[in-house]
């Protein structure tokens, strides 16, 4: 029997409207989403990212834990890539009104 732990590779991505970071990590098999942000070092990088409290996905799909699990819980799988999200600016309903508001 071998002692060694499998790897899987895996991305962590940011991206702010003037720069963008993927970070291509190597991780132990069963790692969930919410450790490889935080052994990619990308809050470092980005003061502003709290990973406990980042909205992430993976690949555009929400990990919410409604219909995917929350990061804490998400485990990963080759070749998946952690988004972290920025919290919105503007709610995506007043942005609407305002554009409605600005056509009249």
């Amino acid at each position: 029997m071998s002692d060694t732990v499998s790897t899987i590779q895996v991305e962590v991505a940011y991206a702010q409207p003037q720069q963008q970071r993927i970070i291509a990590l190597s991780v132990p098999a069963g790692t969930t989403a919410l450790e490889a942000v935080q052994c990619s070092g990308i809050a470092a990088e980005f003061p502003q990212i709290d990973p406990l409290t980042a909205s992430m996905g993976i690949f555009s799909r929400l990990l919410d834990g409604r219909s995917q699990p929350l990061p804490k819980d998400c485990v990963l799988e080759e070749g998946d890539r952690v988004e972290i999200y920025r919290p919105l600016l503007i709610d995506p309903k007043q942005a609407r009104l305002r554009r409605a508001a600005r056509r009249e």
